[in-house]
């Protein structure tokens, strides 16, 4: 696949790749990730600069202690290596591993350096990607140090379900709005930051008040009890 038969399948992107120089779009090259499929490495030289047109993926910070932070995650379209390139880094920050497959146009470091040197549009839109990460950092900076688990739990379960109310349950009457969390404890411990003890003591504590129900080790809640939990969520 060609950048440009990508720009067809995806026409936004042609918003990040209008000004893209001739001579480095024939080195863009097309690349599919698979879900769980590594990205970008930590602690690795940038060599390539990335598009993400298709896909959504999630940024973690891995530690010598073997233990993994989840910082973010990014939905299309987004940036490869935008940080390390705008900040004149050689090596990588985070990592970043496919949540769903990902598709991203990459080109050569050195043809980025050029491209954004020249084009102010897509300067503006990495600084905009880069600062709106940073601000959204910056909004929920201090929540895992202020509120204990049980509350981070509890806005973890309202935010997803956010997140399924506008998907396709959207067309379901709210009586049969229902969400099974299909996620693993491990990966649920990864994205709110704390360890597995601290999970399951936190799962337990709302599971006793009904907040959800536990179906064959998953938890499940319906619409009711999102509203249990957003106001569980304001009296705390």
């Amino acid at each position: 696949m060609t950048l440009t038969e990508l720009e067809q399948e995806v026409p936004a992107l042609m918003e990040y790749t209008r000004n893209m120089p001739p001579e480095i779009r024939n080195h863009a090259i097309i690349k599919k990730h698979p879900p769980g499929g590594l990205i970008h490495q930590k602690n690795c030289e940038l060599q390539h600069f990335g598009i993400v047109a298709k896909g959504e993926n999630r940024v973690i910070n891995e530690f010598e202690n073997g233990k993994i932070y989840m910082i973010e995650t990014n939905k299309a379209i987004d940036f490869i290596g935008e940080v390390t390139l705008l900040a004149k880094m050689e090596r990588t920050s985070v990592t970043i591993e496919a949540v769903t497959e990902n598709t991203v146009a990459y080109i050569p470091r050195t043809d980025a350096e050029r491209w954004i040197g020249k084009d102010e549009h897509i300067l503006r839109k990495m600084a905009q990607h880069t600062a709106f990460k940073l601000y959204r950092s910056s909004y929920n900076n201090g929540l895992k140090l202020f509120y204990p688990p049980a509350y981070l739990l509890a806005d973890y379960l309202v935010k997803l379900y956010e997140q399924f109310l506008s998907g396709p349950a959207n067309s379901l009457p709210t009586s049969r709005k229902s969400m099974t969390l299909q996620k693993t404890r491990e990966r649920m411990a990864e994205e709110l930051g704390m360890n597995i003890k601290t999970l399951e003591r936190s799962v337990r504590t709302l599971h006793k008040e009904h907040f959800f129900m536990i179906v064959k080790g998953k938890i499940t809640f319906g619409f009711e009890q999102y509203q249990k939990l957003q106001e569980y969520l304001r009296q705390s």
